[in-house]
This record gives C-alpha cells, sequence and structure tokens, in this order.
C-alpha cells in the first residue's frame, strides 16, 4: 500500500473528512487527525466491515505553543460545537502541553515536544504512528514507519519512548476482538 491508497480508503469515513476540513477551517495550529480512526477505517474498507466499525473515538494532535489549559480547551470546545453533529467522540490535544500532565497521569517521563507530529512518533504502535491533515487543495500524510503494517493489518509495538507492555497488550487484545484477521507482534 502506498500513500495514495492510504488516503483513498482512511477518506472513505465521512467522519474523518469531516473532522479534516473542519480543522484547515479553523485554522488550529499544525493539526492533524491520528491514529485509530483513520488506520482503522483503511481496515475496515479492507475486511468489508463498516467504515466506522470499531472506532472508539477520533483523535486530533495540534500544536500551540501556548501550554495554557484554557487554550486547549477553548480548542476543545470549539471542535465539540462545530462537529457536534457527527455524534463521535473526538479528543483534541495541544503536543506542546502534554509533558505538563502525562507524567502524572501514566507514571512515565515525557519531553516537551516541539510539533504534532512528534507526539505521533511517540504512540504506543508503529501501526497506528500516521497522521493526516488538509494541505491546500489536498492532504499532507505524516507516516514514518509506511503503511505496510496496515495494508498488512499488523499490530506492532513502538518500543520507543513510553512504551508499557501491558497498555500494548490490551490495545492489542481489544483489536483482536474487533478484528480477528490482524496479526499482533508481540512485546519483548
Amino acid at each position: 500500500m502506498d500513500e495514495a491508497r492510504f488516503l483513498t480508503l482512511a477518506l472513505k469515513n465521512p467522519v474523518n473528512v469531516a473532522i479534516l476540513d473542519e480543522l484547515h477551517r479553523l485554522a488550529v495550529p499544525d493539526a492533524w487527525l491520528v491514529s485509530g480512526c483513520l488506520v482503522q477505517t483503511v481496515w475496515n474498507v479492507m475486511t468489508g466491515r463498516a467504515v466506522d466499525h470499531g472506532i472508539a473515538d477520533y483523535d486530533v494532535f495540534y500544536f500551540d505553543p501556548d501550554t495554557s489549559w484554557d487554550a486547549e480547551d477553548a480548542v476543545i470546545r470549539r471542535l465539540s460545537v462545530q462537529l457536534a453533529h457527527l455524534a463521535v467522540k473526538i479528543e483534541a490535544r495541544n503536543q506542546a502541553r502534554v509533558h505538563l500532565w502525562y507524567p502524572a497521569k501514566h507514571g512515565l517521563p515525557y519531553p516537551p515536544l516541539s510539533r504534532a507530529t512528534d507526539g505521533i512518533d511517540r504512540f504506543l504502535t508503529q501501526n497506528t504512528q500516521v497522521g493526516v491533515r488538509r494541505s491546500g487543495e489536498g492532504y499532507e500524510v505524516y507516516a514514518p514507519h509506511g503503511f505496510d503494517d496496515i495494508a498488512g493489518l499488523i499490530a506492532r509495538p513502538n518500543p520507543g519512548a513510553n512504551f508499557s507492555a501491558a497498555n500494548y497488550a490490551a490495545k492489542a487484545a481489544r483489536w483482536k476482538t474487533l478484528w480477528p484477521e490482524i496479526t499482533v507482534i508481540a512485546a519483548e
């Protein structure tokens, strides 16, 4: 699978398209639709399921140097109002402020980031290290590990920073229940 094919399949989910369009319209800084909602849409198309099967939420990463909670809350509220008609859970997080709360919540260190894609690099699984954003009249895709695992229906751990074998096992087990066709690569 190449980038064009991935994008074609991921955009078959109208919720993905609506979120991307709204992020662009609102000019949310360095904003990306990321992770499971993209990969799982592709898996759903490939396995003949409804495009939204198993998608728990739609994650948005953006980067705004204003690390105040008020600034992040304003973006969350704006997106919530503008996208309420979609009736899905959207989680928007300013990647500039994750280091302020992550260690207390997860018990793991988290360095300050310098752009939204740095957050994508830190995902628990390599197969979900992907993001899409509007760029002019088209789209830009960020996928540091490419698309082979997505096309191959493979869940693979990202053993880099913030890896938790227990969290990976739980995520992989949920996915295996929803998409029995996937191959889960064990964490070492």
